[in-house]
């Protein structure tokens, strides 16, 4: 495609996520015409200690978005969006780096999302049972940046008072674009208990900081946390400094939206995708943004209280819309830790050829197998084989982080079968639980749910896609435009340049068409009654644990 002709525009979409920062270059019709993608570091110092350098961070997102832009001319470039994993940055009065290690070493300045060592501090404050936890299920979790903080205060006291700037990642990012102090609603409100709710007046909530102890973040009109808060899309500031678009090659001034978490990205890139025959009204659909874990984002025009799943978030992804965000820590890292920790993994590794991925290789496995057996299905294979998913807790709708996994069934098979059954089993797991987080939501408000949305890793795996369609007994849709995360940031890009007169229009004119996976009916009793089995196995293990506390 010819980068150079004036008669196009163009926006810049970055997503960091947990292990990578990606960038796309995207056309104004919602088409990504180049991606770039680069890893980032991570050290984990202790059992579940996680974090991240936001100086590897920036210079890895400098690198992509220059790798994407090569060729174009930057007139043609109107706006930046970006998106990222809900981590926390501290930074000094210099707005550099400052240690949230038990190391000391400033480059460690990131405690990333999946990072645990907040449980007791999440637990104290959910001790206290404040009004505004209705908003987040009932429950702070351990992964939001509440008890981060906390712990911080707790745990860092030679430091505390030197911090500057707490940052969420995805408002970091526009800050070192535009050097503008302001902060995203969407991370606030999802992350860090800022209201805007039903009754309550929207900003940070006093008595529930004071009590828990952080009291002193209302300090200077809450400058170290945010004191200007931004829809996502808004412009932020004057739009890219001058330094940065030197650095960048693109033009000072260039529009940068405000920001919004990765998994929010990608539920605003799909949630206006068009298939003939099912409805694209917002309320309607149930998206799943996939990877490391899957969060599952559901938004309404009425605010629901939905337990243990986060939210009612007032404009956190759709501007004038609720959310309900719901979610599962461990998903496409769940796949690969079964397939890596089983034996048969290393015979099959020198079988494979021509860049076969290893699922693939199981997936056809499976096929092989329901063949061999003559059975109608292959999800008849894991009937005797039944696993309980949360290996890293639970995050909805139980908002049990200490809760593990288990498997039932295993034998003294170290066979390639055995392990192709166990990673259909482990993928009908992970379906259950969208169907525990569905149940939930219906329960709870939304009543006209009649489709699902996939995007991310696992939306290339056709058994996952079936399975998920198989047990919610919903059609599930594809986007064409697979990359939905990069597309919701170049969304709000195009948002903050004014290319569209809505974040509502330009959801449905950049989100394009998508593709139709049906149910199966005839797999729908077996898959009730695994079900059944996926309920017990948690009730199970509770059970466990009061005859242990004896």
């Amino acid at each position: 495609m010819d980068l150079t002709t004036n008669d196009i525009s163009y926006f810049v979409g970055v997503d960091v996520g947990s292990g990578s920062a990606r960038a796309a270059l995207v056309t104004n019709e919602g088409r990504i015409i180049k991606t770039s993608v680069k890893s980032i570091q991570t050290w984990s110092p202790k059992t579940e200690y996680y974090e991240q350098s936001s100086d590897d961070i920036w210079a890895t997102c400098v690198a992509v978005i220059q790798d994407v832009i090569e060729g174009c001319k930057p007139q043609l470039i109107k706006g930046i969006g970006f998106d990222a994993t809900c981590s926390l940055v501290a930074l000094d009065e210099n707005g550099s780096p400052l240690s949230i290690s038990p190391t000391g070493n400033n480059e460690q300045n990131i405690i990333l999302w999946m990072d645990h060592r907040a449980s007791e501090e999440a637990d104290y404050i959910n001790s206290f049972n404040h009004s505004i936890l209705r908003y987040v299920g009932g429950k702070v979790s351990l992964e939001m940046e509440i008890p981060k903080l906390l712990w911080l205060k707790k745990n860092q006291q030679d430091n505390w008072h030197k911090y500057r700037y707490f940052f969420d990642l995805p408002d970091f990012l526009t800050w070192k674009a535009t050097n503008a102090d302001s902060r995203s609603l969407c991370s606030l409100v999802c992350k860090w208990n800022y209201v805007i709710g039903v009754d309550e007046k929207e900003g940070w909530n006093e008595s529930y900081l004071v009590e828990i102890g952080l009291g002193d973040l209302l300090q200077n009109n809450c400058e170290k946390i945010g004191k200007t808060v931004l829809m996502p899309g808004t412009p932020c500031g004057k739009g890219l400094t001058e330094n940065v678009a030197q650095i960048l090659g693109l033009l000072p001034g260039t529009p940068v939206g405000a920001s919004i978490i990765d998994a929010h990205a990608g539920g605003l890139g799909m949630i206006g995708c068009s298939t003939e025959g099912v409805s694209n009204d917002f309320e309607t659909r149930l998206g799943l943004i996939c990877g490391t874990s899957t969060c599952h984002m559901a938004v309404s025009r009425n605010p629901a209280f939905a337990p243990g799943i986060w939210g009612p978030y007032y404009s956190a992804m759709v501007p004038g819309m609720w959310l309900n965000e719901g979610g599962q820590s461990a998903t496409g890292k769940l796949i690969d830790h079964i397939i890596d920790s089983h034996p048969a993994k290393k015979d099959i590794q020198k079988k494979l050829t021509n860049g076969m991925h290893i699922q693939t290789y199981l997936s056809n496995l499976l096929k092989e197998l329901t063949e061999t057996k003559k059975i109608k299905s292959m999800a008849y294979l894991t009937k005797d084989v039944h696993v309980w998913p949360d290996f890293h807790g639970n995050r909805s709708p139980l908002a049990e982080p200490t809760l593990r996994g288990m498997i039932s069934g295993l034998s003294l098979s170290t066979s390639e079968e055995d392990l192709a059954i166990l990673y259909l089993a482990t993928i009908q797991a992970l379906a259950y639980g969208t169907k525990h987080i569905l149940d939930t939501l219906l329960h709870s408000g939304y009543t006209d749910i009649h489709s699902i949305l996939i995007c991310g890793g696992l939306s290339k795996n056709p058994i996952f896609i079936q399975t998920q369609a198989d047990v919610v007994r919903m059609p599930v849709l594809c986007p064409h435009e697979t990359e939905s995360v990069l597309l919701g940031a170049a969304i709000l890009g195009a948002c903050a340049a004014q290319q569209f007169a809505s974040v509502h229009e330009a959801i449905k004119i950049m989100g394009g068409n998508a593709d139709i996976v049906r149910p199966n009916e005839e797999v729908a009793k077996y898959h009730a009654n695994k079900y059944k089995v996926f309920l017990k196995m948690v009730q199970n293990q509770k059970t466990y644990r009061e005859i242990m506390s004896n």
